[in-house]
C-alpha cells in the first residue's frame, strides 16, 4: 500500500507519494512535471518573493517547469543547467553536484553562449525542492563562473532543516521522514 504526505502548496492541495531514499529515510516526492496548475500559481507566489532579475537558470530536469514560467511571468529569458554536454553547447563550462535524490555524482554544463548571457546580469537561481543545498552550490558556481550576478535563490519547497535557512525564498516546508 502506497503513503502519501498531504499538504497544500501555492494554494493547491497535493497528495505527494513517500518514497524511501535509503533504510533510514523516506521522503515525499514532489514533481512538478504535468501539474500546470502548481507550476503556473507556484510561480507566480514565488515572483512577488523574489528580487529583481534579468535571467533565470536551473538545474536539469525537475526544475525546468518552474524556471520556464517564472521567465514566461516575469523577465523572459531562463537558462538551464544540462547533465550533459549537447552538439549545440560551444564551448562548455562544467560543475560537479551530488544530490540527495541522484545515486552517483553528475555534472552541471553551459554553453559559452549561456554564460555569456549571464555575464553582468542579474540572475536568479530555482528549483522545484532545496535538499541538500548541492544544486544550489553547483549552479552558483556556474553562474560565477560566468560572471552573472546572483540576485536570490528560490524554491517551492525546502526539506528538512533547508527551510531554516536564510538565505532561499520559498513557499512551503517538505518534512522528511525518519523510519
Amino acid at each position: 500500500m502506497s503513503k502519501f504526505y498531504k499538504m497544500t502548496i501555492a494554494g493547491c492541495e497535493r497528495e505527494l507519494p513517500l518514497c524511501e531514499v535509503n533504510e533510514h529515510l523516506d521522503i515525499a516526492a514532489f514533481i512538478m512535471f504535468g501539474d500546470v496548475e502548481i507550476t503556473e500559481k507556484s510561480a507566480a507566489e514565488l515572483l512577488k518573493l523574489v528580487p529583481e532579475h534579468d535571467v533565470v537558470i536551473t538545474a536539469e530536469a525537475k526544475g525546468i517547469p518552474l524556471c520556464y514560467e517564472m521567465a514566461r511571468q516575469g523577465c523572459g529569458k531562463y537558462i538551464i543547467a544540462r547533465k550533459g554536454v549537447k552538439v549545440y553547447m560551444p564551448d562548455p563550462i562544467s560543475v560537479n553536484v551530488q544530490s540527495i535524490t541522484t545515486l552517483s555524482q553528475q555534472t552541471l554544463y553551459l554553453g559559452s553562449d549561456d554564460a555569456e548571457h549571464m555575464r553582468g546580469k542579474r540572475v536568479l537561481i530555482v528549483d522545484d525542492v532545496i535538499s541538500t543545498g548541492e544544486s544550489l552550490r553547483a549552479l552558483e558556481a556556474l553562474v560565477n563562473k560566468s560572471g552573472g550576478i546572483i540576485v536570490g535563490k528560490a524554491a517551492v519547497l525546502a526539506e528538512g532543516d533547508a527551510f531554516d535557512r536564510d538565505d532561499i525564498i520559498v513557499l512551503e516546508q517538505l518534512p522528511v521522514f525518519p523510519k
